[in-house]
């Protein structure tokens, strides 16, 4: 199974935050493919800038450290982001569940919108 983390998912494990559950934590630490999405470092990035979020200076530097792979968005991510049904509003967490679907993988996340769309996923 390879994971998929969600922006909150990211940022409790870079902080070693209790808040991430001991499943979450377990399956981050050994599961060798957990991947990040470009998209989740621009969210993390855009709410860092507006002052909503503090960040790790270094951020990409921290996420490379852990050896977290990264995902790109491609065409394809965008078009399926777009399609899907409205369950969930937030185009950031669209292109995760769209990335999800079509690289078959598993969202550690807390949303649990994300369920809405089939998706597998581990509670954060």
């Amino acid at each position: 199974m390879s994971l998929l983390l969600d922006t909150h998912a990211l940022l409790w494990w870079l902080a070693a935050e209790p808040s991430l559950s001991s499943e979450a934590r377990e399956a981050i630490a050994t599961e060798p493919d957990v991947f990040v999405s470009a998209a989740t470092i621009w969210e993390i990035a855009i709410k860092a800038a507006s002052g909503k979020l503090r960040v790790p200076e270094q951020l990409v530097n921290h996420v490379d450290r852990e050896d977290f792979r990264a995902l790109p968005v491609s065409l394809d991510h965008a078009y399926r982001a777009g399609a899907l049904p409205g369950h969930h509003s937030d185009p950031f967490d669209r292109m995760l569940v769209a990335q999800a679907e079509i690289e078959r993988l598993t969202v550690v996340t807390r949303d649990k919108r994300f369920a809405l769309y089939g998706i597998p996923i581990i509670d954060a």
